[in-house]
């Protein structure tokens, strides 16, 4: 995959984010989320700092998932048997899922504050 054209990578990552979105229950929970939070985008019309930091967040909370289910996948395929080492690893990837989700939950209460 190294040093292959734009168009190659790009079709990589899209096929990692069919293969998330099919395997993925959290994922897809996190993309309708995100809709969500477009639609209220659009609703509401904040200035437009908003909606960067609101696509910032997102996109945080999103790319910590791919993280995270890249770990789980991996770990799985390496080590199919229960194993401390390999539980740690997956649940503190879940922790950064976790840290990235209540920081888009910050951003989002501070967006409706700011309206109020």
């Amino acid at each position: 995959m190294k040093n292959q054209g734009f168009s190659r990578r790009l079709r990589y990552a899209a096929l990692g984010l069919a293969w998330a979105w099919r395997r993925e229950n959290s994922f897809r929970i996190q993309i309708t989320a995100a809709v969500l939070a477009g639609a209220s985008l659009l609703i509401l019309r904040p200035p437009p700092i908003w909606w960067a930091v609101v696509a910032l967040a997102v996109a945080l909370v999103l790319a910590a998932e791919l993280f995270n289910a890249a770990i789980e996948a991996l770990s799985d395929h390496l080590h199919p048997d229960l194993h401390p080492e390999i539980r740690a690893v997956k649940d503190i990837a879940a922790a950064a899922v976790l840290c990235a989700c209540a920081g888009a939950l910050i951003v989002g209460l501070s967006l409706i504050i700011s309206l109020l």
